[in-house]
């Protein structure tokens, strides 16, 4: 019996390894004012409030804060959540830069065998990354009978993919729905003819020089990674998530992720419209959020629990923020302690 979502749900799903070899690890540079300046006492009561495990802020490539609590450290790993279908769509990005994907207007049924019916066609690679596919997921995270949980807690979750069918005219409105993301997991893995982990292994976390293995999380054993969230990681390892973004798809020099690709995944995709607003979207890219902040662009991934990883480029910062808890009240589809953290880190940067 479980009851919740919990960042620890890696002790009670199987799991795939996405490797850290000790010869590729990289260690973070430090900079030279490392965690001199506290966290303001103003600050704790949010991190308390919102139980907070981790926060990381990374600036110009170095380490320059870290702090744990209840019982997390800079050794433990903590659910992504949703924050892993950003991670697919950087993949994807991987996929265009190594050539097996070409063309992101593609039909989906062209690598997803279940979609390769004349119904289906009008559903594209670019429909899926934006949420726009219209199709019948039931994006629901508290009922024990929508789709959402039986994909989370179930044991065949491309069966449950494989029922779905088009309810609206893809690429006309942005609806966020998890399937999205699960199906270009199936796409990538019958572009590249690896599994998911196995590719984020020699794509990302590799050429990242992470420093400690990942998991994500299976339907059963052996089976399908839930690519739409249960990616588990340290906190210092998903920064460097950020820091990929922040470099336009580079590592140390070299090119990872497609970086035309890239520039577009950040954007918002303007030609749809808003889920809950006829206006043309303006928050959220290829599985990527946008919002500003001081008049500054920042990238945003995030996921059920307030995982954060930001992107500041006009501050060369990345910052990650773990924990259990998020704000209730959203904006745009982004938390309102989003700001709480962003504030946070400016104070203790600009010292």
């Amino acid at each position: 019996m479980h009851g919740y979502a919990n960042i620890d749900d890696y002790k009670i799903f199987p799991n795939k390894n996405i490797e850290a070899p000790p010869f590729t690890k990289q260690p973070w540079d430090i900079a030279d004012n490392y965690n001199r300046k506290k966290i303001p006492s103003y600050f704790l009561q949010w991190i308390h409030h919102y139980k907070t495990t981790a926060f990381v802020v990374i600036k110009e490539g170095k380490l320059i804060h870290e702090s744990y609590y209840n019982g997390y450290s800079h050794n433990t790993v903590s659910n992504s959540f949703s924050m892993a279908k950003s991670i697919v769509s950087l993949l994807v990005g991987c996929a265009i830069k190594d050539g097996v994907i070409e063309n992101l207007n593609a039909p989906a049924g062209k690598y997803f065998s279940p979609f390769n019916k004349p119904n289906y066609q009008t559903l594209k690679i670019i429909h899926l990354l934006t949420m726009s596919s219209g199709l019948n997921w039931d994006e629901s995270y508290s009922s024990i009978f929508s789709i959402t949980t039986k994909a989370y807690y179930g044991n065949d979750i491309r069966s449950l993919i494989s029922s779905l069918t088009l309810i609206d005219t893809p690429g006309i409105r942005f609806r966020y729905l998890s399937c999205n993301t699960q199906i270009l997991s199936y796409i990538l893995e019958a572009a590249t003819g690896k599994e998911l982990a196995d590719y984020a292994t020699e794509k990302l976390w590799i050429p990242l020089g992470a420093a400690h293995y990942a998991l994500w999380s299976t339907d059963r054993v052996g089976g399908d990674e839930k690519a739409y969230c249960c990616f588990f990681a340290t906190a210092t390892d998903f920064a460097r998530i950020g820091q990929l973004i922040l470099n336009h798809g580079k590592w140390k020099g070299s090119q990872i992720v497609d970086s035309n690709y890239l520039a577009q995944a950040i954007r918002p995709a303007n030609w749809l419209l808003d889920e809950k607003r006829n206006v043309p979207l303006s928050y959220y890219g290829y599985h990527f959020w946008i919002l500003y902040y001081n008049n500054q662009p920042i990238t945003l991934l995030q996921g059920l629990a307030g995982q954060y990883i930001l992107v500041v480029p006009q501050q060369q910062l990345v910052i990650v923020r773990l924990g259990e808890k998020r704000c209730r009240y959203k904006t745009n589809g982004i938390p309102c302690d989003v700001y709480i953290w962003l504030k946070l880190a400016f104070e203790l940067v600009n010292t």
